[in-house]
């Protein structure tokens, strides 16, 4: 994303929220000029995006049903590989930053290969062709060359298919981004996991309620990677969970009765059986939910702090 673009999504992310949220208060200009600078910087600079639950997301955004219904799926040729060559393959851009005068390194989510990393050569100039195609949230279908890990980007063809993602959607997008540079392997491929990401992508660009929606994409995530305690089973008893008993999950094992002394977030059977059937409609297992899928999220990136949360947190302190 280039700086001009990244300031008007800056502009319109800072006056929708602070609006919002201090409304009829004095909001003081340097901060909220100190924290506008900062979402530019998060989206034009090559630093990782973060990954615990954005506190505020959904809290400030129209959650009426969607006002579409979803894009249908659409057949699609395979992709062709021909030696060390990739042609055709379904591909989203997760993040991209400078590599040296002219060119970028892109991290593309594909369908068929996973998280990729490719040298887009010459895309910094003002008539590469690839200059306005490698944008976040766009369907690609994308070709590349080579062995190593570091591979060369041969073409990227614009899509279509999906509503641009606005305001607190788009904040919801990075942090999605987020969560896949940083918990996502290199060439692991996990294709029920990308077209989770297009249904969330579409979901969002329909104003579906934020928290719902991202809710069902990190556990998703979770269970994709492998790393996801089944949250229907007791690990004390082998037997399923009790709607009415508290548990604390333990994130290699899964859920336990809680003891007196647990300091991790207490969920009701309930929220874990709420969970694992996508029923987020009890406010209870929306609140218990979002502080468990924290505490999962922090554990499996090993504390590492999140980006997109952060702005959230300092547009909230406005």
């Amino acid at each position: 994303m280039d700086t001009d673009s990244a300031v008007g999504v800056a502009d319109s992310v800072a006056d929708q929220t602070v609006s919002t949220v201090v409304s009829g208060t004095d909001v003081d200009t340097g901060s909220a000029v100190a924290v506008r600078d900062r979402v530019v910087s998060y989206l034009v600079t090559a630093e990782a995006v973060s990954t615990s639950v954005p506190d505020t997301m959904g809290l400030e955004v129209d959650t009426a049903p969607a006002v579409a219904p979803p894009v249908q799926a659409r057949k699609r040729a395979a992709p062709r590989t021909v030696g060390t060559r990739v042609q055709g393959q379904p591909a989203f851009v997760l993040h991209s930053y400078p590599y040296k005068e002219t060119s970028l390194i892109v991290e593309l989510l594909t369908r068929d290969f996973g998280r990729v990393a490719l040298i887009a050569k010459g895309a910094k100039r003002p008539h590469s062709q690839l200059r306005g195609v490698l944008q976040t949230f766009q369907p690609l279908s994308a070709g590349w060359t080579g062995k190593n890990e570091l591979r060369t980007l041969t073409d990227a063809d614009w899509v279509g298919g999906l509503l641009p993602l606005e305001r607190n959607a788009l904040l919801c997008g990075f942090y999605l981004n987020e969560l896949l540079v940083k918990l996502l392997a290199r060439d692991d491929a996990h294709p029920a996991l990308f077209d989770h990401y297009v249904a969330t992508l579409n979901q969002l660009a329909h104003q579906e309620p934020p928290p719902i929606v991202l809710r069902k994409f990190e556990t998703a995530l979770l269970k994709e990677t492998g790393v996801a305690a089944d949250l229907t089973r007791c690990t004390a008893t082998r037997t399923k969970v009790q709607a009415a008993v508290q548990y604390v999950v333990e994130p290699d094992r899964g859920p336990r009765p809680v003891q007196h002394d647990d300091t991790a977030p207490r969920v009701t059977g309930k929220t874990l059986l709420d969970m694992e059937r996508e029923d987020y409609r009890d406010p209870a297992t929306q609140a218990q939910s979002k502080q468990l899928m924290r505490f999962l999220l922090a554990h499996h990136l090993n504390g590492a702090p999140l980006n997109t949360r952060q702005i959230l947190i300092d547009l909230m302190q406005l």
